[in-house]
């Protein structure tokens, strides 16, 4: 069947297949081909002439369909029609959701308390660049509104890697096939990467070894050829006890190091003082393993190193990631394809920004709020944030009310009666109950977008499949017609999306030459004009302001901070905190369920199922407190709890419990999450979030 066209006659065609990109927030950001028939989408599959997509999508993304055209779908504005947080809504017209919101939006604006007491709250429900942060950052910097530091995923994780390497770009995992060994730390490939996987086993084919470092025994750990226990946060002394023996026994490569680094020297002597038998008992690994290691990764001629977001969600997470970004360089693996270190692609792409979001519209200054604060600053802005009250929330691309740090916090401050919330929502999920006005927004098969990827480096275009359901709009589409009702007639708030898409597509980058809106019409994906595989740093040319792999970093020591490699323990780690840890004993990890992608899918009956919140622990620390599989379990710390059915055995290390997320309370028994528990602390590097830095203690439920 031809894609985009009409039959011979010139006609529609009963059954047209239309272009996508998945908007969710993957690595893989997959090429999607939409069957579409008499106006309805009736298929959804990956595109197999995609390198990377290869004709598969994840278990999540292959019911979009059933997402998309799902019996709750919002498709007209909801006016609440009862007490804030009752979910109680009357349908109302677009007229009456816009005139009423602009009044209130204009009224705060003209108020003592001025624009910034108006604070927008968006992540990446769609990690498209026009649905995500084009119309939408104009609307907000025109009217001077608070900014948000949009921090609560990978902020800590960039800031480590623009320490080391200078940017968050990393290696192609198109050349993963060439590696000799590779190193899966902290990530779950097959949930949260699936599309690096047919690459990880064509290099296992080609006769390299697989290694999974993580504290939980993953699914992708059990496909692996070894799995390595970690304790969570403490991954910097695992990676400074390898540099200790691969220095100790001439590994390192001598030349890639004199030729392209700084501060050699200076790390040399760093790690002399760890030793893998002072690493042993901080990260919970033999030292002989430690040593294995660190002999094969050092003797290896291309090891792959992939990581992911979840080792830097804890106090010292910039540090973790900037430490382990020195290993490629001190063994020379950015040399050759298969060779390096990835957290992301990201910063390889680089679409216009300044043009997709109008920075030159915003006045100064302007009060910056971080995201993962959002409790303080709905309930106590003067413990830090600053500035005026926050009196007008507007959500979109996220649900705070499960997913944001403190969850109870932000509850209680979407709970103020003086709160002007307005929620842009595909469903009324846990936020959107809190809302004064909830609008109804299109899913991605319904909207035009542009998408880059943080796990390779193909630029996407999606084209809409179908019209939106009932009145459905794009974010796009809501933010100009809200404006337009405010009586805001800059032309930058009226671009239709196409316009944007080829604003976006306006630079004079190199990488991005040949990447036009033409050749994505044409075919869909555009690699970006890059070699291939593509070795940043092959030859140096590291994005640091030396241009070098800086071990030794001045940036670090001006912030005051070590300006070496190091570990710098969680905030609430039992060797530091041992009067806390007394009380809660086991850290608590929150990663990814696989049926879920954080908050999304969760109310997708098919792959919700029978399913309910879950927390897996190790039969040890199961034993020692009468816990037996499946009885209910509270799990609790001095900021909240939330219960769960108990899941006993090995697959996390002792002293750790997995409780995969991330639920809607809505969907849960107790009306809570694991965000219950979790805190607005910072990490080290980036203002990020701490997930899962986090000391709770596990009992069984009365």
């Amino acid at each position: 069947m031809a894609i985009d066209a009409t039959d011979e006659t010139g006609a529609e065609p009963v059954a047209r297949v239309i272009r996508g990109a998945c908007p969710h927030d993957c690595p893989d950001c997959c090429a999607t081909l939409v069957t579409v028939e008499h106006g309805r989408a009736t298929k959804i599959q990956g595109d197999p002439d995609h390198p990377f997509t290869q004709g598969f999508l994840c278990a999540k993304v292959n019911r979009y369909l059933e997402r998309t055209y799902h019996k709750d779908r919002l498709t007209t504005p909801l006016r609440r029609a009862g007490p804030k947080g009752s979910g109680t809504f009357e349908p109302a017209t677009w007229n009456d959701a816009l005139t009423e919101i602009a009044a209130k939006l204009n009224t705060i604006r003209s108020s003592s308390d001025g624009p910034q007491a108006i604070l927008p709250y968006s992540y990446a429900g769609t990690m498209g660049y026009v649905q995500g942060g084009s119309i939408d950052r104009r609307f907000f910097n025109l009217i001077g509104a608070s900014e948000l530091d949009r921090t609560i995923c990978s902020s800590c994780g960039s800031a480590g890697m623009q320490m080391t390497v200078g940017a968050n770009i990393g290696a192609d995992g198109e050349g993963l096939p060439r590696s000799d060994l590779v190193l899966l730390w902290g990530t779950n490939t097959l949930t949260a990467n699936p599309h690096l996987w047919p690459y990880v086993r064509k290099a296992r084919d080609n006769g390299a070894t697989v290694i999974a470092i993580d504290p939980i025994r993953t699914r992708t750990a059990e496909q692996c050829d070894e799995w390595i226990g970690i304790r969570p946060g403490t991954d910097a002394a695992l990676a400074l006890a390898m540099m200790h023996v691969i220095f100790a026994e001439g590994l390192e490569d001598a030349s890639y190091i004199e030729q392209h680094t700084l501060g050699a020297d200076q790390l040399r002597e760093r790690v002399k003082e760890w030793s893998p038998a002072r690493a042993a008992p901080i990260t919970g690994i033999p030292e002989e393993t430690i040593v294995s290691l660190a002999r094969r990764y050092g003797r290896a001629k291309s090891a792959f190193l992939r990581i992911n977001y979840g080792l830097q969600r804890h106090g010292g997470g910039g540090m973790a990631v900037r430490t382990l970004a020195c290993l490629p360089a001190v063994c020379g693996h950015w040399r050759r394809p298969g060779g390096g270190i990835q957290l992301s692609t990201g910063k390889t792409f680089q679409f216009n920004k300044d043009a997709l979001m109008r920075p030159d519209l915003k006045p100064n200054p302007v009060r910056l709020v971080n995201m993962i604060l959002l409790g303080q600053a709905l309930t106590r802005p003067d413990a830090g944030v600053g500035g005026p009250p926050v009196k007008a929330l507007v959500v979109y691309n996220s649900n705070p009310a499960a997913v944001a740090p403190d969850r109870s916090e932000v509850v209680r401050g979407l709970a103020r009666e003086d709160l002007f919330t307005v929620v842009l929502e595909q469903f009324q999920t846990d936020t959107a109950d809190w809302a004064d006005w909830v609008l109804p927004a299109t899913t991605q098969l319904e909207h035009w977008d542009v998408h880059f990827a943080y796990g390779h480096l193909y630029a996407t275009l999606n084209r809409p499949a179908i019209a939106p359901l009932g009145d459905a709009k794009p974010n796009t589409e809501i933010f100009r017609l809200l404006a337009r009702t405010m009586g805001l007639d800059h032309p930058a708030l009226q671009e239709d999306d196409v316009t944007v898409i080829k604003g976006s597509l306006d630079t004079a980058a190199a990488c991005m030459k040949g990447v036009t809106f033409d050749a994505l019409m044409e075919k869909g994906w555009v690699h970006l004009n890059v070699p291939r595989p593509y070795l940043p740093f092959a030859d140096g040319g590291f994005l640091t302001p030396s241009g070098k792999c800086e071990f030794y970093s001045e940036r670090m020591q001006a912030m005051g901070l070590d300006p070496l490699p190091n570990f710098t323990p969680p905030h609430e780690f039992p060797e530091t905190s041992p009067e806390l840890a007394a009380k809660y004993p086991l850290t608590l990890i929150s990663s990814p369920r696989h049926q879920f992608l954080n908050s999304t899918f969760v109310n997708v009956d098919s792959l919700r199922k029978d399913a309910v919140p879950e927390i897996v622990l190790h039969r040890h620390d199961a034993a020692v407190r009468g816990i037996v599989e499946g009885a209910r379990v509270v799990v609790a710390n001095d900021r909240g709890s939330f219960s769960g059915i108990a899941r006993v055995g090995e697959s996390v290390r002792e002293g750790v419990a997995n409780a995969p997320s991330v639920w809607w309370t809505k969907l849960t028994s107790d009306g809570k999450n694991v965000n219950d528990t979790t805190s607005q602390r910072e990490t080290d590097l980036g203002h990020g979030p701490v997930f899962y830095d986090n000391l709770v203690e596990i009992s069984v439920a009365d």
